[in-house]
């Protein structure tokens, strides 16, 4: 069975049977109906995922595997803020007048700065240090930018990445001060695995590692019994991941350069609410 459908049972079981509930408090999220959307959280989760062994994706329900890939293409590739270039429409929510999410995300990767070695964005300064200096212990990003959070259409939630090359492998640690189980959690997982293998293969290394930390992993008041039956599904076989090996350049990487062989999943048809 699919590992990363192990983790997520556990996470929820755990949230679930010994989880904090905030129902007391004032809280900033809301339904569509103007509710506000309270959770029920662990603080502190931590998962680990060897890329080495298998490709992490739930198969208790389908993820939506191109459009994962296409927003994390849009955010570490293009480093866009624009929500016209992305081909879901999962960010239009937090969208200004003219389409953007403000200085978030994709933008914080794409500000440039100067270093000894010349000017690099943060994503850049990362594929320089992996072929120059793989030893470094300071290959990472973070697009928390206090200075900036006003004009950010959402806080980042996912937002500080370490890379650390251990023998020949590229491993991973993605931060995230805030996770919705049900809706982003894989999802993310996904997202990072590739990122993780797109690095490893332009910089000449074998994949490690990818460990998530979770701040408040939670699970949202109308999301509670939708989880619990997507926990007690028996899990398949995780797919295998294919990369276009011909890829050398990260920036060349496209939607079909990314395919998930025999991938099996649960059929789930119910209409999840979320949380804007």
């Amino acid at each position: 069975m699919s590992y990363a459908d192990i983790v997520f049972k556990e996470t929820c079981r755990n949230i679930i049977e010994n989880g904090y509930s905030d129902k007391a408090l004032e809280v900033r999220p809301h339904w569509e109906d103007g509710a506000p959307a309270h959770t029920i959280k662990q603080f502190g989760v931590v998962n680990r995922y060897d890329l080495s062994k298998e490709f992490p994706i739930m198969t208790l329900r389908k993820v939506y595997f191109r459009s994962c890939i296409d927003e994390i293409l849009w955010i570490w590739q293009k480093k866009s803020n624009d929500v016209h270039e992305l081909h879901s429409h999962i960010w239009d929510s937090w969208a200004d007048e003219n389409g953007t999410i403000g200085k978030a995300y994709g933008y914080q990767l794409g500000v440039k700065h100067h270093y000894k070695e010349g000017e690099f964005d943060q994503v850049d300064r990362v594929l320089y240090d992996l072929k120059h200096n793989p030893g470094s212990r300071r290959i990472m990003t973070n697009i928390y930018n206090h200075h900036d959070l006003s004009e950010m259409g959402l806080y980042p939630c996912a937002y500080s990445v370490t890379l650390n090359v251990t023998g020949n492998k590229l491993n991973m640690i993605l931060n995230q001060r805030s996770q919705d189980m049900l809706v982003a959690n894989n999802w993310n997982v996904c997202q990072y695995a590739v990122l993780l293998h797109m690095f490893a293969q332009v910089s000449g290394f074998e994949v490690g590692e990818l460990v998530h930390v979770i701040a408040d992993a939670h699970i949202y008041d109308r999301h509670v019994d939708t989880v619990k039956r997507i926990i007690e599904l028996e899990p398949y076989e995780a797919p295998k991941l294919w990369i276009n090996p011909e890829v050398k350049d990260f920036y060349d990487f496209t939607l079909d350069d990314f395919k998930l062989i025999d991938y099996k999943f649960h059929e789930f048809k119910e209409k999840i609410p979320v949380a804007i």
